[in-house]
């Protein structure tokens, strides 16, 4: 008898689900997207209300052969992608490429939030049509990222420099770090003063407070004088503790995940990208290996609702009560409301299962996978805990007629503190208690403090996913490609975890910006997003959503002026040209970022490379001779950097365009033959490969150094360098580290 099919997006999704379902259905993974727009070329008629190109994924051949043979066999077919927009266009997708062997097959879509038996089960029982709405929101958006992608990007092209990209979101991104760090430039510090004392009566501990008010206005001192001719004033007058009030407060705990809150928290507390923390999650929720039995532990992890199932929380309350004491659980149920009313599709992000601890999953999971599953169940666990109970106290004292105050606070009850740790409340001894109000109290002085006021600070990648969150930018399932796309493509750096726009990401911005403002700004792409939405809940035909977006945004393409924009990107300098001397040189955009070029070009192709000091002064950078000539002309041989690494070529350049391979003079271990040349990938990390290259492919990430091993007689070592050791030196032959 035929088994009815279901397909899944992942194999370790097929085996999760394989598990529950006990042999009673075929299941197969589509292994993500079967068919997409074509890679090369743009794929979408304009002219005829965007219908779209779709091609087969190669790739995926095997794939869908597989698929084809298992349809003829079955006579129902489950399409069970993910529960979301990309998950209904797979769906939907697999329709059309199996149309021949679906016809006259009964065709269900199911989907599940979390990958449990009975959630596979139910949904089985409970199966829908493919949402169309859903499907189109899906093709709005891919379509309108193509068009972005294919006529915005050439006009990088021609104003910067060729293999740029434009992107619908990631460039809005862009914008906001750009105009962060112009704040930043632009900040100029304002100073301000304060002033503290230590009081102290008899043998109490003294405390220290600071001065708050002045004849009862808040105390603002902007200078240095006028601070110390408040501290004149403030000597010699009696000071009084005339106040001590004391109080409680509660804190209540944050609803349970959803993606945008998981991937801030994940990376201020584990330090996860939001792109790792994608992957974890994604892992935690396809399932894992627990006992021979794979486990899904996780809800669906791309959702923006915070509703939580009746279910999921009464196993939380039975879990606290069991965990942490009866006392512990909340008296009421408590259920966090959404922003948005249509944005209840999905449940919160929680374990499925909350009596699998931490502890209990330390032996199934990895590092990383134990580290996120542990913060999803503290957090989920919180919801229902009582809250933590903070003891305050605020003090006021007397000084002629200068106010001062102080304060502090200890927790009195740590409610859902003891599940879910992370919240940091604001802690400070308690004034010993034999101060009262009324006491007449001394100080050793009264000290001027001077501040300046600091700048705003960067963006981390979760204050950032914040910022977009709440400037409507993006969605849950997109906020980790759009930050590594923007890393990827080298327009923003990061230090210390703040993002930074690179010398190129300020340019491709200046560029967007200048000629796309009404269409790459933060209020026009939230208005983008809102309408893909009302797309997905059918009250925005999708054709329309397009043509909206295209007209606006092709009025503003009809508008750029490239010869404009480039000389606004261009920058002149007063360095005369050494070639023509007619000429000066510019500062242009190539494929291995900036150079100087005569401003005569194409007449004069004179061009140099340069470096700039941190006061930005350009120098230029004259390429190393080498004590040997040329060949052919006999001219002067010096080092040059081209897009793949440093190489020989000649000074007479372009009347004499002689090259070689420049090389350590280190034979390659592999072929013996050639030797090991410093070379550089697209993305420009630098490696070592043999100069016999395509037929020997021996390569290697570390610096080889012209040095035999100690040990094992190699004739080379390598460099090598971590966070954990530093630099140091290793032999690759016997692994020996050499000091």
């Amino acid at each position: 008898m035929a088994k009815d099919l279901i397909i899944v997006e992942s194999a370790a999704k097929a085996s999760t689900i394989s598990k529950f379902l006990k042999g009673k259905y075929t299941i197969l993974a589509s292994m993500g997207h079967v068919r997409d727009l074509p890679k090369k070329e743009f794929g979408v008629d304009l002219e005829n209300d965007f219908k779209a190109k779709y091609v087969a994924d190669r790739t995926k051949s095997k794939v869908v052969a597989a698929l084809k043979t298992a349809v003829k066999e079955a006579n129902i077919v489950y399409l069970a992608a993910d529960p979301d927009r990309e998950g209904e266009a797979i769906a939907w997708h697999l329709t059309q490429i199996l149309k021949k062997e679906l016809k006259d097959k009964v065709i269900k879509r199911i989907e599940f939030n979390e990958i449990t038996q009975k959630a596979v089960r139910d949904s089985l029982i409970n199966p829908r049509e493919i949402d169309v709405n859903r499907v189109n929101a899906q093709q709005a958006r891919r379509i309108l990222d193509r068009i972005v992608g294919y006529q915005v990007s050439p006009l990088l092209w021609k104003t910067i420099n060729k293999g740029l990209s434009a992107g619908r979101v990631q460039s809005v991104a862009l914008r906001l770090i750009c105009e962060r760090e112009e704040e930043i430039n632009a900040f100029i510090p304002r100073e301000y003063w304060s002033i503290s004392a230590n009081f102290f009566k008899d043998n109490a501990d003294p405390f220290k407070g600071i001065l708050e008010k002045i004849n009862g206005n808040k105390a603002e001192l902007a200078t240095e004088k006028e601070t110390l001719d408040v501290v004149n004033k403030l000597k010699n007058n009696e000071i009084e503790l005339t106040k001590i009030k004391k109080s409680k407060r509660q804190i209540s705990p944050f609803p349970a995940f959803i993606t945008s809150t998981l991937q801030q928290e994940a990376s201020k507390i584990l330090n996860f990208s939001a792109k790792r923390t994608m992957i974890v999650a994604q892992k935690l929720y396809e399932g894992v290996n627990m006992s021979g039995e794979r486990v899904g532990l996780i809800s669906y992890m791309r959702t923006d609702s915070v509703r939580m199932s009746s279910e999921a929380i009464e196993s939380c309350r039975d879990l606290i009560a069991e965990r942490y004491g009866k006392d512990m659980v909340h008296p009421t149920v408590r259920t966090f409301k959404n922003k948005n009313k249509s944005q209840d599709a999905h449940e919160a992000i929680r374990p499925t299962n909350l009596f699998n601890t931490p502890e209990k999953m330390q032996k199934y999971l990895d590092a990383e996978s134990l580290r996120l599953y542990t913060l999803i169940w503290q957090r989920f666990v919180a919801t229902q805990m009582e809250t933590a109970k903070i003891n305050t106290i605020k003090i006021e004292v007397t000084v002629g007629e200068g106010q001062f105050g102080t304060s502090g606070s200890t927790i009195q009850s740590k409610g859902f503190l003891e599940a879910y740790p992370h919240v940091k409340v604001s802690q400070g001894e308690l004034i010993d208690a034999s101060y009262q109000e009324n006491d007449k109290l001394l100080t050793d002085s009264f000290t001027p403090n001077q501040h300046f006021t600091k700048p705003p600070g960067r963006f981390t990648e979760a204050s950032l996913i914040k910022e977009m969150e709440s400037d409507g930018i993006g969605r849950p399932s997109t906020y980790a490609t759009i930050i590594s796309t923007i890393v990827q493509r080298q327009y923003v750096d990061t230090e210390k975890k703040n993002f930074f726009p690179t010398e190129l990401g300020v340019h491709v911005n200046t560029f967007l910006v200048s000629s796309f403002e009404k269409f790459f700004n933060v209020s026009f792409t939230a208005e983008m997003e809102n309408d893909l939405d009302a797309v997905e809940y059918g009250k925005v035909e999708y054709i329309a959503f397009l043509h909206k977006y295209y007209t606006s945004l092709k009025t503003q393409m009809d508008n750029v002026n490239i010869k404009a924009v480039k000389k606004e990107l261009q920058e002149d300098t007063d360095i005369p040209c050494d070639k023509c001397e007619t000429g000066h040189l510019i500062v242009r955009w190539g494929s291995k970022g900036q150079f100087l070029s005569c401003s005569d070009f194409p007449k004069c192709r004179n061009i140099k490379n340069f470096e700039r000091s941190a006061e930005g002064v350009i120098t230029i950078k004259e390429p190393e001779t080498l004590d040997r000539n040329c060949p052919k002309c006999d001219s002067n041989l010096t080092i040059k950097e081209g897009r793949f690494g440093k190489f020989v070529a000649c000074s007479n350049y372009p009347t004499c365009k002689y090259t070689e391979t420049l090389h350590t003079g280190i034979k390659c271990p592999e072929c013996e033959t050639g030797f090991l040349a410093e070379r550089r990938n697209k993305r420009g990390k630098v490696f070592y490969s043999c100069t016999n290259y395509p037929d020997c492919k021996f390569l290697t990430n570390n610096k080889p150094i012209a040095m035999e091993c100690p040990n094992c007689g190699n004739p080379y070592v390598e460099e090598k360098k971590t966070t954990k050791d530093g630099e140091y030196k290793l032999c690759p032959k016997c692994n020996t580290i050499i000091n």
